[in-house]
């Protein structure tokens, strides 16, 4: 039996939310919520690690006792650890903390002054008013209750990007040990870089001896098989997630992979594009009349309705078809564009690496220069560095820096935007520094106005770099903070900020809209990763794939810089 990364995570996860329900020392759940982070940023099967004997406590935040765990998951398929816990707390309460606003100690509360276990019996308590007359909850904490059940339905069905590029990889690597097979290729909204998944659609051509769907359903990932075809074979696996695989001729490849990337309503555009030309579109081909004139490709698709290629992930109906006919497509950015990162953690606040360490990892991938933000004081779980300890750290990075040679470290810091709008750190302190990234960690429930109002007089001040994850989603789990995000934009262009988006899977923030509507108020955009780890940095590749969704380019990035150009663009005017 193969245990990927995405259940070994899944497993500390549940450990996590059993341990907090049960008011377990806050530092043994952060130890399992670390180590969930660590497996799923894995760019490696931790199976594959296990096999070749490797040490996995050089893993970040993994000790001899979370890995031994880890061990025992891959061998045996589950944690006697949270067979155990199970015993003591009800697992279905593990759903409650999907929930936003509803942490360990009010999911216990529930649970022993109402007797809830589901969903839908805290839906029935809330609609009833049974919730707000609990100590701690209120009218406000009710609602937000009700809000989120519906979130949590509508994100149950979807999984996020790491996730199912994990399950993809490992089909296409069963797929291809099989003979025959030719082009193997992922289509759906997972091409088109979506920020969640609902089921898997791939691509395969093969030749006539290849038996595609025998292969496929010899998967060990496999719970339940829905049909099987010659040409379609639809599965549902362990994990949840539907998976069809569509062996399609190679005449046909390119209209079937437009058909089946989507979205529905960009292939509608395309195809009423056909009927004006007397084509039929479908996922056979381009038909005139009763013969096939093209198919084989996407491009032909395109071609034949006049439009140039149009990439995948600026395939929503929100004007690309326009912007074909008329010329004005983007140059969409590159992963290859990315020079540095300019938003990373290192172990001195809530990190898993030396600063050393990050630095020889973003050496290695081609970059020429990172930033060092380690937190702030307000932010007290992190270690958030003091005034004291960032001196100190600047005079580290200064003696690294005469050690390089083509790299440069920036000395940064992510700082809190308090309250009142004020930085956590003084101005003396923040002038020594190369790079100031500041953030909404707390206050989330301000009004629109009053939170608006908050980040703007932050931006007021003139060390004021970079605005981080600018709307605090966490996809799946925390709605945007109520924020009027045009005001923001605005707000940034007028003083010379820089807005980040942020690469971290479950932030994907900003999201494509906002992006677009930046590149639209010539405001400069910043990519970055958010890492908290080495491995963390190859999140670029989805802070790139939403900057794509949003229609950036090259120049709307400060990051694809050299490092003189970016020093000119942080210098506030």
């Amino acid at each position: 039996m193969r245990v990927n990364n995405s259940a070994v995570s899944a497993i500390f996860d549940d450990m996590a939310d059993l341990l907090e329900i049960e008011g377990e020392n806050p530092f043994r759940v952060r130890a399992y919520r670390t180590a969930s982070r660590t497996i799923s940023g894995l760019s490696q099967d931790v199976s594959e690690l296990i096999a070749d004997t490797q040490d996995l406590t050089k893993l970040p935040g993994i000790g001899k006792d979370l890995a031994a765990k880890i061990y025992e998951i891959v061998t045996t398929g589950h944690l006697s650890a949270l067979d155990e816990i199970k015993k003591r707390v009800n697992p279905r309460l593990i759903e409650y903390m999907r929930i936003a606003g509803l942490g360990g100690k009010r999911v216990s509360a529930l649970n022993s002054k109402l007797g809830i276990f589901n969903l839908k019996q805290l839906e029935t308590a809330a609609r009833n008013h049974k919730i707000c007359k609990l100590p701690g909850f209120g009218e406000k904490v009710e609602r937000s209750i009700l809000q989120g059940i519906k979130r949590a339905r509508d994100y149950g069905k979807r999984i996020m990007l790491p996730e199912a590029e994990e399950i993809a990889e490992s089909v296409i690597r069963h797929l291809r040990e099989s003979k025959g097979i030719g082009k193997v290729v992922v289509a759906g909204s997972f091409r088109r870089r979506r920020e969640t998944v609902r089921d898997l659609d791939i691509m395969v051509t093969a030749g006539n001896s290849s038996d595609v769907s025998g292969r496929f359903l010899s998967f060990p990932q496999i719970s339940r098989v829905i049909s099987r075809g010659e040409t379609r074979t639809t599965v549902i696996l362990n994990s949840g997630i539907q998976v069809d695989i569509r062996v399609v001729p190679e005449e046909s490849y390119g209209s079937a992979l437009h058909y089946f990337t989507g979205s529905k309503s960009h292939n509608i555009g395309v195809r009423k594009l056909g009927v004006k030309a007397g084509l039929k579109i479908n996922e056979y081909g381009v038909f005139k009349g009763q013969r096939r004139i093209c198919g084989q490709s996407e491009e032909e698709v395109y071609e034949s309705v006049g439009l140039p290629f149009i990439e995948p992930e600026l395939r929503e109906d929100t004007g690309e078809l326009e912007a074909a006919r008329n010329g004005l497509l983007p140059n969409l950015i590159e992963l290859t564009d990315i020079k540095g990162d300019l938003h990373s953690h290192t172990s001195r606040t809530d990190g898993h690496a030396t600063i050393e360490e990050m630095v020889s990892a973003a050496r290695a991938k081609g970059y020429e220069y990172l930033a060092i933000t380690d937190h702030s004081k307000h932010l007290a779980m992190t270690h958030g560095l003091k005034e004291s300890d960032l001196e100190g750290q600047i005079e580290h990075i200064d003696r690294l820096n005469e050690t390089l040679e083509g790299f440069t470290v920036l000395k940064g810091i992510e700082v809190d935007i308090m309250e009142d709008g004020s930085l956590d750190l003084s101005d003396s302190v923040l002038k020594r520094l190369d790079v100031v990234v500041c953030s909404v960690h707390y206050k989330f429930n301000l009004s629109r106005d009053k939170q608006t109002k908050r980040v703007l007089k932050a931006m007021d001040n003139q060390y004021f770099n970079i605005l981080a994850h600018p709307t605090g989603r966490l996809i799946n789990k925390r709605e945007p903070f109520e924020i009027d995000i045009e005001a923001i934009i605005r707000g940034a262009k007028e003083r010379g900020c820089i807005l980040e988006l942020n690469s971290y899977p479950e932030r994907l923030d900003l999201n494509e809209t906002h992006c677009r509507l930046a590149k639209e108020m010539k405001v400069k955009i910043s990519i970055d990763t958010d890492s908290h780890s080495t491995g963390d940095l190859d999140f670029m590749r989805f802070g790139v794939g939403q900057a794509r969704r949003g229609w950036l380019e090259k120049d709307d990035v400060i990051n694809t810089r050299s490092l003189s150009d970016v020093r000119k663009l942080l210098k506030r005017k």
